[in-house]
C-alpha cells in the first residue's frame, strides 16, 4: 500500500445559499483498518451530483444529512485493498459509497455491484451505466411511460440524466425536445439525435418551445424547475406525465422566501383540470428494475445506441469547485473527479 494516509473532505459548515470552499475542510488522517466482514477500499473515481447539495442541509429530506465534520457523501468507483470478508479479494473493483476521500472501510454487504474494469469504462458506473442512467431508465419506465408518436420534453438535457432520457425515448419512437443552457450544449443534443434542441438562455426560448410542440407535451421529464417549468406548463396535454427527479434551479435557495406571485393554486388547478400525473421519485424507489437496466444499458452502450459525455477533473481537492459548477450548470455531461 503506497499511501500513508487517508485524504478526505469533510463538511465544515452548512451553507445557506451557494456552497463555497469555506463550507469544506481538507484533512489527512490515518488509513482505517477493516474489521470482520469489512473491506478497505481505495476510491479511484468520485461522482459529483446535484443531490449532494441537499445532503449539506440539516432539514428533512429523503436521506440523512451529512453531519458536520463528517465526510461528504458520494458514490465512488473503488478498488479493494484489504478484505476481511469471504468472497471479496484485493484487486477487485466495486461501485461503492466511499465519499469524498481516498480510502474508506465499508461493510462487504454494501458492495453489491462488482465492476468489470474493461467494458464499459469504469467511469460510466457513475454516469450513464450507474445512478444517473438508471434514474432516466426508471423514471421513463415507471412514470413517463412514453409511447411511439408522443412528444417528450426533457430539461437539463445535456446532463447525464437528461441525455439518457432523450436517447431512451428516441429508441421508443418518441418525438424528443431537449432543453439545455448555452449553444454548445444545445448543439450537442442535435448530435444525439433529438428532434428539437432549445437553449433556455435564448431571449425567444418560450416562443421557440411553443413552436417545437405544436401537438402539446405528453411527457415532461423534470430535472430543473423554475423558469423552464413555467414555460412548459401551458403546453402540457391532458393526462401528461411528469416524472420529477430534480429541481436543481432551487437547490441553493430552498430555504429563502419565494419572490413573486404564488403559482401553486393555479398549478394545482391545472393538475385537476388536465388530470396530470406528477410524481417525484428517487431512483432507489425502483431498485427491483436495476438488473433489467444493467442488461439493457450494457447492450445499448456496446452497440453505440446510447452515447454519453463526461468531464473528468483531477484531484480530490477539486471536488468542492466541481459541485459548485454542477449546481451552476457549468458542467458538460457527467462530472467525475479522478482520485490518484
Amino acid at each position: 500500500m503506497s499511501a500513508q494516509h487517508n485524504t478526505r473532505i469533510v463538511l465544515a459548515s452548512r451553507p445557506t445559499g451557494r456552497p463555497g470552499a469555506e463550507h469544506f475542510r481538507l484533512e489527512q488522517v490515518p488509513i482505517p483498518q477493516p474489521g470482520d466482514g469489512e473491506v478497505l477500499i481505495a476510491n479511484r473515481l468520485l461522482s459529483i451530483d446535484p443531490y449532494m447539495r441537499g445532503r449539506m442541509d440539516a432539514g428533512r429530506s429523503y436521506a440523512a444529512p451529512v453531519p458536520l465534520d463528517g465526510v461528504m457523501e458520494g458514490g465512488t468507483v473503488a478498488q479493494v485493498l484489504v478484505s476481511r470478508a469471504p468472497g471479496i479479494v484485493p484487486g477487485q473493483w466495486f461501485l461503492a459509497h466511499g465519499g469524498w476521500q481516498t480510502h474508506a472501510v465499508v461493510p462487504a454487504a454494501q458492495l453489491t455491484r462488482r465492476l468489470d474494469p474493461d467494458a464499459p469504462p469504469l467511469s460510466t458506473a457513475l454516469g450513464v451505466f450507474g445512478m444517473p442512467g438508471f434514474t432516466a431508465y426508471a423514471g421513463l419506465h415507471e412514470i413517463g411511460q412514453p409511447k411511439a408518436g408522443e412528444t417528450l420534453v426533457v430539461a437539463a438535457a445535456s446532463g447525464p440524466v437528461g441525455a439518457t432520457v432523450g436517447q431512451l425515448a428516441k429508441l421508443k419512437g418518441v418525438r424528443v425536445v431537449g432543453i439545455a443552457g448555452g449553444e454548445a450544449k444545445r448543439a450537442y443534443l442535435e448530435q444525439l439525435g433529438f428532434d428539437v434542441a432549445l437553449d433556455h438562455r435564448a431571449a425567444d426560448f418560450a416562443d421557440a418551445l411553443g413552436a417545437a410542440v405544436p401537438n402539446g407535451i405528453d411527457v415532461y421529464f423534470e430535472n430543473v424547475g423554475g423558469a423552464v417549468f413555467k414555460a412548459v406548463l401551458p403546453h402540457l396535454n391532458d393526462f401528461a406525465r411528469i416524472p420529477v427527479c430534480g429541481t436543481v434551479s432551487t437547490y441553493n435557495s430552498r430555504h429563502q422566501p419565494i419572490e413573486g406571485p404564488d403559482l401553486l393554486p393555479g398549478f394545482m388547478s391545472q393538475v385537476l383540470r388536465q388530470r396530470l400525473l406528477v410524481r417525484g421519485f428517487i431512483q432507489r424507489d425502483f431498485a427491483a428494475l436495476f438488473p433489467q437496466f444493467e442488461r439493457d444499458m450494457r447492450q445499448w452502450l456496446l452497440a453505440g445506441q446510447i452515447r454519453y459525455r463526461e468531464t473528468i477533473v483531477q484531484g480530490l481537492e477539486q471536488a468542492p469547485q466541481a459541485l459548485a459548477d454542477v449546481l451552476d450548470g457549468k458542467n458538460f455531461g457527467k462530472l467525475v473527479v479522478k482520485l490518484d
